[in-house]
C-alpha cells in the first residue's frame, strides 16, 4: 500500500527531516520526493510505501496531522487509493 504525503508551510530549517524521521520511525519508506520553497513557503509531495507500517493506517495519520500542527505546518497523509479516486477525470 502507498500513501501521499503532502507538507506546506512557513519555510524553516528541518521540515524534511522531521517529516522523514517521523516515516521512519514507523517503518514507513519514501519512495520519491519532490519539495519546492515558493517566497517563504515550503511545499512538499511524498510518495511513500506503508506496507511495512508498524500502527493502524488511521493512527499515522493523526500522528502525522499532529506533526503539522506542533510545527506550524500542514502535514496530510492519504491513502494512494483515495488520492487517485479524487483526482480521476
Amino acid at each position: 500500500m502507498r500513501a501521499v504525503i503532502t507538507v506546506v508551510g512557513k519555510d524553516t530549517v528541518g521540515i524534511l527531516a522531521k517529516v522523514s524521521t517521523f516515516c521512519a520511525s514507523h517503518n514507513v519508506s519514501i519512495t520519491d520526493v519532490t519539495q519546492t520553497v515558493l517566497q517563504d513557503m515550503f511545499c512538499m509531495i511524498m510518495i511513500c510505501d506503508t506496507k511495512d507500517l508498524n500502527c493502524p493506517f488511521g493512527e499515522f495519520v493523526d500522528e502525522a496531522d499532529k506533526i503539522g500542527a506542533d510545527n506550524g505546518l500542514s502535514v496530510r497523509v492519504m491513502h494512494e487509493d483515495i488520492f487517485n479516486s479524487m483526482h480521476r477525470i
